[in-house]
């Protein structure tokens, strides 16, 4: 192995009585890129936060450049050159690029109790130039698209001179051009003697980055060596400590001819435009479009979150009007957001009350009021069980300490204990590995088998040919083309997908 800049050395790590990192020894290479890859709760995000200052280990140590190395806060990881760039990136989005690069230390004018302003757009300006975004110093960051956010989070990573970057999941909310951008970017910063930790889920995306792959596995170190000794097909195995045949599981049962959602001419101005469809019970019914087509806003459309002009929507033959959450929810349907962090889930609350939030008033109503707590996380436990949800004790254990694989399947948890007859999923593996995947997968088809319907949302045009019955393709707020199962072409869908552009 190359020469290390840190090193973990035996660490352990335990939650809830779990141990959830089991004796890791670790470099991590100089000015090169370490791609980190494991399962959804196999100890990547722990062993990140241990580096960051955020836990402490419970045994082994670290070397920072030879010299022990223990962070008692983030901030403590910021003064040695340690950086994060996170999923859910950590700005502020009602304050200006400038003043979230300088949050933790603004510049004076001298003695006076003053903002110097015109030091801070310079020097941000320099740290923008740096990662090439063209935007003015002073642009809230609210005004910035996800691309550009992430671009503004690693130019406060530039302003402390940072000597390890560690990307998570960088690309999830990214376009295509955008993620371009993102890699030549790294290779800029691994040029210039940076070492990166890059963390995702996109096989292919390490193999092209990283010059040292490690691979973990329930808190185990499994395999770690040079880029060259490794295939997507051997990261798999070695992440799921078995070979995986297939990606997506065998449909057990096929549509029927009844409708449980139908959508006739559902419009709104600048958003979607004469929006119609039918979803059938027992159907699972893929939508595809590029970013701007319309795809999440007719999902929240459907549901009731955001209103539209024109149209009418029934559920199980009845129409209504005026659709809200609370109706929707009341007319058995479900939505399973693309944001789990902000819209998805309760962080701060245990799991089995995240699960037990969509369908607590229904046991309440049952019971007069008051919820037989028994019987209630009986069905929450069989809920958690059959999702087979990591973790310790679901009604003790917040769902913020979760993996971003098993926080999402508490997401889809909580409506399946309401028993939907519609499911609406919007980016329902974003940001997950590929064993989560398959279990999500075998979740919406066991649904689909019990007669439930499912719009299946997505961005990756693979995993909706590989699980959908029939697909619809959106592009500038309207549906371009729909396609039986047995017509799943890659190009002709692209070519929908691309209409708007002629």
């Amino acid at each position: 192995m190359s020469d290390v800049i840190l090193s973990f050395e035996n660490i352990e790590k335990s939650f809830f009585g779990v141990r959830v990192l089991k004796e890791i020894t670790l470099g991590v290479p100089r000015g090169k890129v370490l791609g980190l890859v494991g399962e959804n709760g196999a100890g990547k995000s722990t062993l990140m936060n241990l580096m960051g200052g955020v836990h402490a280990p419970d045994g082994g140590q670290m070397l920072l450049d030879s010299k022990p190395y223990a962070p008692r806060t983030p901030s403590d990881a910021n003064d040695a050159g340690i950086a994060f760039i996170h999923q859910e990136l950590n700005l502020f989005t009602n304050l200006s690029i400038a003043e979230n690069i300088f949050i933790d230390g603004f510049p004076r004018m001298r003695w006076l109790p003053l903002l110097n302003r015109r030091h801070m757009r310079a020097r941000t300006q320099q740290f923008l130039d740096a990662v090439e975004l063209d935007v003015a110093p002073d642009t809230l960051v609210e005004k910035l698209s996800p691309g550009e956010r992430q671009l503004a989070e690693i130019a406060k990573a530039l302003s402390f001179d940072a000597r390890i970057i560690i990307f998570d999941e960088p690309t999830t909310s990214l376009t295509a051009r955008e993620t371009e951008r993102l890699f030549r970017l790294i290779d800029r910063l691994r040029s210039d003697g940076a070492s990166i930790i890059y963390i995702s889920h996109i096989l292919p995306d390490v193999l092209r980055l990283a010059d040292e792959i490690a691979v973990l596995r329930d808190g185990e170190l499994v395999a770690h060596g040079q880029t060259s000794e490794f295939t997507i097909n051997r990261m798999i195995s070695l992440m799921v400590g078995r070979a995986i045949e297939q990606l997506y599981p065998e449909r057990s049962a096929a549509p029927t001819a009844t409708p449980v959602l139908e959508v006739q001419g559902v419009s709104q101005r600048g958003i979607v435009e004469a929006i119609d469809f039918t979803l059938h019970k027992g159907e699972i019914l893929g939508v595809f479009g590029l970013m701007g087509s319309g795809r999440s806003e007719l999902a929240r459309i459907l549901f009731g979150l955001d209103d539209h002009e024109r149209g009418q929507i029934s559920v199980a033959g009845k129409p209504y009007a005026r659709p809200s959450a609370r109706r929707s929810i009341d007319a058995g349907m479900a939505f399973v957001t693309e944001n789990r962090r902000d819209e998805g889930l309760l962080m701060d609350i245990s799991i089995a009350e995240n699960i037990g939030l969509v369908a607590l008033p229904h046991y309440a109503a049952a019971s007069a009021g008051a919820v037989k707590e028994g019987r209630y996380y009986d069905q929450i436990g069989g809920v958690a069980e059959s999702l087979a949800i990591k973790s310790g004790n679901i009604r003790q254990q917040a769902v913020k300490t979760l993996s971003g694989g098993n926080q999402q399947k508490t997401v889809i948890g909580k409506w399946l204990l309401d028993k939907p007859s519609v499911l609406i999923v919007d980016e329902p593996t974003r940001g997950v590995d590929v064993g989560a995947k398959y279990e999500i997968y075998s979740i919406l088809n066991d649904l689909a088998a019990d007669g439930a319907g499912i719009l299946f949302i997505s961005s990756e045009l693979e995993e909706l040919m590989g699980v959908c019955d029939r697909m619809l393709v959106m592009s500038n707020g309207e549906i371009q083309a729909v396609f039986d199962r047995s017509a799943f072409d890659k190009e002709r869908i692209l070519r929908a997908a691309f209409r708007e552009n002629g």
